[in-house]
Order: structure tokens, then sequence, then C-alpha cells
């Protein structure tokens, strides 16, 4: 699909950048690092110890956060059944060649891997796993209808570079795939995805910094699907948006993406969201950086 550049992180991880859309897969400071403090963690896998679990990995690129996600099942010996959709193959290709990637994971997972690339497929007593390759907006369909999730990882390019996978009717679909009490997982906390799973009924939660500063301010967001405070398990890894991250959602940077069928182009969906912040009463983003003191260098993703 596209040109893509290795890249060495600063905590020692290769990753890629794409060319096509000018951006990295992970953050410089390091994609192993990434990984777990935004997805593995956040996802509180010893919930499912011994038992089963269903996830759906949206943007599987080189396969870190699946990689993770096994990793850690095969240490506790739970099940799993598992869906990833993914564009194109050249990363999990590239995955597969990089020795250093692979000696991050357990070697059950380079065989899970293989499988994926060769078969689309992999099975066993304890894991059932399916990628699906082309447009996710397209290949979701391809998962059967009654199919529900504990687990949904969103881990596309940012929503300026890549908004076909951030639209309000592409999340729409998404959210629908939640179990009750499922968690979203993503690294964004772009005010127009929050404020969009918010509009789709789920509850938002900010995956908390290492050290929380004015340029550094959220890791992520959590979004829980039919969140009932009786049957949620408290998780110190993320916590309710603060009043900064709540007056986010108050400005034009709320503004959702739109793709009404589904087949907008990059550009068309950018255009038509342009638009509607020109026309919106909603605070600009621009104050509301004012008031706390924040920079643009804050809001990658």
């Amino acid at each position: 699909m596209s040109e893509l550049k290795e890249v060495l992180t600063k905590d020692g991880s290769y990753s890629l950048k794409s060319e096509f859309f000018q951006e990295n897969f992970h953050s410089l400071s390091g994609a192993l690092e990434e990984t777990k403090t935004k997805f593995t963690t956040p996802s509180d896998l010893t919930r499912f110890k011994g038992k089963s679990i269903e996830v759906l990995d949206i943007c599987f690129g080189l396969g870190y956060n699946t990689a993770s996600l096994l990793d850690e099942l095969i240490k506790q010996k739970s099940y799993l059944k598992f869906y990833a959709l993914e564009i194109d193959k050249k990363p999990l290709e590239y995955a597969l060649r990089n020795k250093s990637f692979l000696r991050l994971w357990s070697p059950k997972v380079k065989k899970i891997f293989e499988s994926l690339y060769l078969k689309d497929q992999f099975e066993d007593k304890f894991f059932k796993c399916k990628i699906l390759w082309g447009d996710a907006r397209k290949k979701i369909h391809n998962i059967p209808e009654t199919y529900k999730f504990d687990l949904i990882y969103l881990d596309g390019f940012s929503p300026q570079k890549c908004p076909q996978v951030w639209t309000i009717e592409f999340l729409s679909m998404v959210t629908q795939k939640l179990y009750p009490q499922g968690y979203l997982i993503t690294y964004s906390s772009s005010a127009a995805v929050r404020k969009t799973l918010r509009n789709l009924g789920l509850e938002i939660f900010s995956i908390k910094p290492h050290i929380n500063s004015r340029t550094c301010w959220s890791q992520g967001t959590v979004a829980i699907a039919k969140f009932d405070e009786n049957k949620f398990k408290h998780n110190t890894n993320f916590k309710k948006l603060s009043l900064m991250e709540e007056e986010h959602l108050l400005t034009k940077a709320s503004i959702p993406y739109r793709d009404q069928d589904l087949n907008f182009s990059k550009e068309e969906i950018i255009s038509k969201r342009l638009d509607e912040q020109f026309f919106s009463k909603l605070l600009s983003t621009k104050k509301w950086r004012e008031k706390w003191g924040m920079t643009k260098s804050a809001f990658r993703g």
C-alpha cells in the first residue's frame, strides 16, 4: 500500500514510518513502551486469567498490540477468540523478518503471526485468531453480526492523517461490537473521538500518563460500553476526565469526523469537518489552549 521506513525508537524497539500517511506507527519514545502503557496495561488482562476473552484489533499494523496481548494470555493460560482488521500486509511481513521484534515475545507469537500472514488465521486449543485484509470500513461487516468483544483496540494513524477509522459512522459500528462493560482502548485523546464515543453512549476515561504535565496530560482513552459502576472493577491505570479534558469536549475540536456512506476519501472527510467547524459557535480550540496554558505539541492524536 505504501512505502515504509524502519524507525528505531528510544526504548530500543523498532517501528515503521509510513510515507503515504507521513506518520510513524508509534511514538519515538518507544514502540514497546507505547504498546504496554497505552494498550496492554489498561486492558487489565488478569481479569481473564484462566478464562476466555474476545478481542478485536483494528489497524493491526506490525502487531505490537496483539503480540503483547498474546504474550500475556499465554502466560496466564487464557482462551482467546480474536479478529484483526488491517489494510496492508507489509508491516506484518516486516515484523516477521525483524529478529529484534520477535525476541520480545514468546515463540508461539511468531507461530501465530506466520499463520496469520500465510493463511489469514490460526487455531489451537487455546487461541482462535483471524485477520481480515482490506478497508476496515468494509471488512468489519465480515465479522459475524452477533459477535461481541471484551476488548477492542483502535490504533490507526491519527485522525488528521487517517480520519476514515475515526468517523462517527465507523465508530458506531465498532462500539456495537462491544459487550456490556467491554473496553474500547485507543492511544488517541482527540476531542472529536472522545465526544463521538460519549455521544454513542460510552463512558469515557483518560489513560494516566507517567508524568502529568501541560504537554503530556493523557496517554489515550478507554471507553466502556453500557458502563455500570456496580460491575466495574476499579483500574488504577485510567481515570475520569479532568476539568481541562471536559472543557476540550466543548470546543470546535470536538466536532466529529463524518463519513455518511462509509466510502469518503480522507480529503472529503476533513473538508466537511472544516466547513462544520467554520460555521460552529463552539469555543475555539485556541482559546481553550490559552486558558490552560497548552501548546499544539500536546495534541498529536
